[in-house]
């Protein structure tokens, strides 16, 4: 990258990003991972075939090479792991004393954190996304999770006050492939800390860490049936839900699906949390400061290739620094390394699955179709894999689709606003509400903004920002309840006066 100016002229330089000036490579070793070439389904502490004999491959989706074969679990496999959940529930982990149903959930924590790059690294190939955020995000992020249910197994009573608090039984709960082991950890850590067992379904396309996670299980030799962990696609997940000896729901996906479960779950006992789908508007006040706002830009929407439910997808900027912040952000975009994930010089990483790499273009196709003007960077990439290069619309109006559906990829949408009132009716003007982002230098511009957009999680002055002890959730078709923090125990507990 070099800084040009015309001579003679009184042209602001600009940033030449046609230099053949990079870094060398730098990829994170495979060598001390173990993977099996097969997977079976872990069920009652062990690791069992499944009723039908039927595998699928599992496929890193930055080389399309197939990682290993993972079981496709059936209503029959649901059931035993159901049935080995509420044995143990009624048999071990219920009566068991809290403290000592603490231990084991921190002896799960110290064992990720021993095995956390191994974990790290599977995790980037299975999914694709860039081994730094594996490594410094996911994997650290999921052990303490559990560290901190661990601390509270044991004092749910005092959360509680004037109440007596009681475990459910058997959680089902199904989590989606942007954040595979951390949306584990979010799962099982409260719904063992309030003293409930567990059946687990990992998403299809990244089960791999949650195979791994069954290993640590019995590493840390937690009581047969407690977690049962079982692989598969959609019917394996409505199996689950359907089930009637289910006594929770937690489901982490998109609004769609989420939909169908709240129909399937009307009329029943059953208690549910849906965390799903974001649209998030992340807004740049003319006193904020630029260059921290546009590194929070970068961050609220390539982090992870986009395929967060969070990510700042929707910016809106204050008209009168529009054009600098667009300079800015594009010159920025530009320095972006889209490539191997176990690089570590890699930003971002590779599209999770084909399917998803094929939605995304339709989605970049149909703002061209509608008018807006497409900016993506000159990057090259792999040949082999899937990968989309960060990509930014400008000149879109609030009606537009790819302001106002979920596209889950690296693909940002600029408008522009004037007033505050404007930008707080825009950005509240979708079917979202899960998360959003203010940058201003006024304390009380932010506490007017957060306090009038409608979304469950709201940062100010950073973006994608997260802690075990911090609620998560959403309004609207983003979802019902809170994971994280004493609010993410609740939903897995039943109160009496």
């Amino acid at each position: 990258m070099a800084v040009s100016k015309n001579k003679g002229s009184n042209k602001k330089r600009s940033l030449d990003f046609s230099t053949d000036w990079g870094y060398a490579s730098a990829p994170e070793s495979k060598d001390h991972i173990q993977l099996k070439n097969r997977y079976d389904l872990f069920i009652n502490g062990k690791f069992v075939a499944p009723d039908s004999g039927k595998y699928f491959d599992t496929i890193n989706p930055a080389t399309e090479q197939k990682l290993s074969e993972v079981a496709d679990a059936n209503a029959n496999d649901v059931d035993k792991a159901v049935k080995a959940a509420r044995n143990a529930y009624e048999k071990v982990w219920s009566k068991m004393p809290a403290k000592e149903r603490s231990k084991y959930i921190y002896r799960i924590a110290r064992i990720m954190q021993e095995r956390a790059r191994e974990l790290a690294v599977i995790e980037t190939m299975d999914g694709g996304k860039a081994i730094r955020e594996s490594r410094d995000v996911d994997v650290p992020l999921a052990a303490a999770h559990f560290f901190y249910y661990a601390g509270w197994a044991d004092k749910i009573d005092y959360a509680t006050p004037g109440t007596k608090s009681k475990s459910l039984g058997v959680a089902g709960q199904i989590i989606p492939w942007n954040f595979p082991l951390l949306m584990a950890a979010w799962k099982i850590a409260p719904a063992l800390a309030a003293g409930n067992t567990v059946v687990l379904k990992p998403a299809e396309t990244t089960p791999l860490t949650a195979m791994k996670l069954a290993e640590i299980l019995q590493e840390a030799e937690l009581p047969d049936g407690v977690v049962n962990i079982i692989t598969g696609a959609g019917a394996t997940g409505a199996a689950i839900v359907n089930h009637p000896d289910i006594n929770k729901i937690a489901f982490t996906g998109s609004t769609e699906v989420g939909k169908i479960i709240q129909r399937a779950l009307a009329g029943t006992n059953k208690k549910y949390t849906l965390e799903l789908g974001g649209k998030a508007a992340n807004i740049i006040f003319e006193d904020a400061a630029i260059d921290q706002a546009v590194e929070g830009i970068i961050n609220g929407i390539f982090f992870n290739q986009g395929h967060v439910c969070c990510a700042g997808s929707r910016l809106f900027v204050q008209e009168n620094i529009s054009k600098t912040v667009i300079r800015k952000l594009k010159d920025r975009m530009q320095t972006l390394i889209v490539g191997d994930p176990l690089d570590k010089n890699t930003d971002i990483g590779a599209i999770n699955s084909k399917e998803q790499l094929s939605k995304i273009k339709q989605f970049i196709k149909i703002g061209i179709n509608e008018g807006g003007e497409c900016f993506q960077t000159e990057c090259s990439v792999p040949s082999k894999g899937f990968w989309c290069r960060p990509t930014l619309f400008t000149n879109v109006s609030q009606s537009s689709r790819i302001v106002q559906e979920e596209i889950f990829g690296p693909v940002l949408s600029i408008q522009t606003f004037r007033t505050v009132e404007e930008v707080i009716e825009k950005a509240n003007n979708i079917p979202y509400g899960l998360s959003g982002g203010v940058w201003t230098d006024k304390g009380s511009k932010i506490f007017k903004v957060t306090s009038q957009i409608n979304a469950g999680v709201i940062w100010a002055n950073t973006y994608n920002k997260f802690d075990p002890t911090s609620p998560f959730g959403g309004y609207k078709e983003s979802g019902m309840g809170r994971e994280g923090g004493l609010h993410g125990l609740m939903p897995y507990l039943h109160l009496e006066n």
